[in-house]
């Protein structure tokens, strides 16, 4: 097939490859996306990727570097929104597109590309001000005893072209022009999205967006490419090509630490970043059900169907000790999800995968149904359930602690505050933990948010962990298998720095010093200078 110029206005869907600013569809093997609501396939059919596709979009990527790296925070900032105001600017095909191939609401499609929009500019704030580079100065003292102290002086620079996988439950906002990609950008780094295989319709005309950016403010040819796939094989190269140096993933588990060892076996290594599963377990202390347990009880049966539960942040798992108000909680749950109309879900295959993992853990030894959707529904559409179970076989059924994805709970009854510690202990890391109670048990019950703790990225009190607020102070990632390293977010412009690594320069001369460490400071950046912060110029 041929290679061409696209004519990237945004206006029609064409099912190719976006290699840097070129549009390409060299392969046989097609496929087409799925609306869920309807349950029929899209008109629109998409070209996977070939090797050599994945090879020339890497190889672009590679040469894009060497000149992007070096753009100011003020020429990178233009890009981020310029990248905002053309997604917009594909109006409401954008969001027919969005909700046909995911099934989700369009209310949900617009806040989405806001969110998306947002993350964009917050970037490009954070490049205007400039300081997050981290530049630290450490001033030579020749005079100093018994050995002269040299000059030394670090900053943080992008690590090369990152790999940027779409997720399945946004596709907006973790998906092409979502988080990952905003950031790695951010940081001076060139993506190659790997476009998720259900909304690859959606994906596209992000990316026709994304190059007319590329086109309105200069960017280099490949700073940004766009890969089409139906299955793992073009993941898979795209991890194993040596001039790709990072990757960016939100998914399951399974495909994360797939993703995650691949890349270890490289011989050179790269860092994956991959947020992935978690059941976000919510802990109700005696107050929070003695005093308000209705309130607490409607608005977790809200949490838990939001969206279908098609949140890496849905409460999959509420704990209690054993009394007369964790019953009439779990009663009072029971009856408000029993209420709430199931939402469709994403596709066929996650839908089928839900009934999947919600009838194995029904089945387990000592669950007992809460609540279950009985009424007949649309294809596609998922039922949601609650059930409960003791504490003592929650920890003796390890199956009993696997995400189940989609509008699915686990109340557990636990016999005391000791029992309670143990199962959060023995947990999985998780994105989100949640306290419900009164402020003074927290010291009352310090064991149990401290075994919280030590399982969670964030921690919340008297909340529902659906909804991630996009702000510098949001860890959104946690302790294995939340995602691959809990030091770094996927959320808020602290996660530029998973794409970046620091260099120190040892008695550099002051003109060909970044200007970030120069002496005279002319990005007026805040710096460390000999321990302490400023943005002055260094005598």
């Amino acid at each position: 097939m041929e290679i061409r110029k696209p004519q990237i206005t945004g206006k029609m869907i064409t099912g190719k490859n976006y290699i840097g600013n070129e549009q390409s569809a060299k392969g046989s093997k097609t496929y087409s996306t799925f609306d869920p609501k309807l349950n029929i396939a899209t008109e629109w059919n998409f070209y996977e990727a070939t090797e050599d596709e994945i090879d020339a979009a890497a190889t672009k990527a590679y040469n894009a570097f060497q000149e992007y790296k070096n753009f100011s925070g003020s020429k990178k900032a233009d890009f981020l929104i310029a990248i905002a105001e053309e997604i917009e600017a594909l109006g409401d095909e954008l969001i027919s597109t969005y909700t046909k191939e995911s099934g989700l609401p369009e209310g949900r499609a617009k806040g989405e590309r806001g969110r998306t929009m947002g993350q964009l500019k917050a970037f490009a704030t954070l490049l205007k001000e400039g300081s997050w580079v981290e530049a630290t100065i450490d001033t030579a003292q020749p005079e100093r005893e018994p050995f002269p102290k040299l000059d030394i002086r670090k900053m943080l620079f992008p690590i090369g072209p990152i790999a940027v996988f779409g997720s399945s439950n946004f596709p907006f906002a973790f998906s092409t022009a979502g988080g990952d990609t905003a950031s790695a950008l951010a940081a001076g780094c060139p993506v190659i999205v790997k476009s998720h295989p259900m909304h690859a319709g959606t994906g596209e005309l992000v990316s026709s967006a994304i190059l007319k950016a590329v086109e309105r403010t200069g960017m280099p040819d490949g700073v940004f490419s766009n890969l089409n796939s139906s299955g793992i094989e073009v993941g898979q190269q795209l991890v194993l090509h040596p001039k790709v140096k990072g990757v960016g993933f939100t998914g399951s588990i399974k495909g994360g630490t797939a993703l995650y060892k691949l890349a270890n076996e490289r011989n050179e290594p790269i860092p994956v970043f991959a947020e992935m599963g978690s059941i976000n377990p919510v802990v109700a202390l005696p107050s929070a059900l003695s005093e308000n347990g209705t309130e607490w009880a409607k608005k977790y049966a809200g949490s838990i169907t939001l969206g279908a539960g098609q949140f890496c942040t849905n409460p999959g798992l509420i704990l209690g000790i054993k009394n007369t108000s964790l019953n009439q909680f779990i009663e009072v749950l029971g009856t408000e999800i029993e209420k709430l109309e199931p939402s469709c879900m994403l596709h066929p295959n996650i839908h089928n995968n839900f009934e999947k993992g919600k009838q194995e853990l029904s089945t387990q030894d000592g669950t007992d149904v809460i609540a279950s959707y009985e009424t007949a529904v649309d294809p596609n559409y998922g039922q949601q359930k609650v059930l409960t179970v003791n504490g003592s076989d929650f920890l003796e059924n390890p199956k009993l602690h696997q995400e189940v994805f989609g509008p699915f709970s686990i109340v557990v009854q636990c016999a005391n505050a000791n029992e309670l510690t143990d199962i959060l202990h023995q947990l999985e890391g998780q994105l989100t933990g949640t306290i419900l109670g009164d402020a003074s048990e927290i010291k009352t019950f310090e064991e149990v948010v401290d075994a919280l703790q030590s399982r969670v990225g964030r921690i919340i009190f008297n909340g529902v962990p659906t909804g991630v607020e996009v702000c510098p102070s949001m860890l959104h990632g946690g302790p294995f298998p939340a995602s691959t390293d809990s030091r770094f977010t996927s959320v808020g412009t602290s996660a530029i720095k998973r794409w970046v690594r620091p260099v120190s320069y040892q008695n550099w001369p002051q003109q060909s010093l970044p200007d970030a460490l120069k002496n005279d400071n002319p990005l007026h950046i805040m710096r460390i200078v000999d321990s302490e912060h400023t943005n002055s110029k260094i005598d």
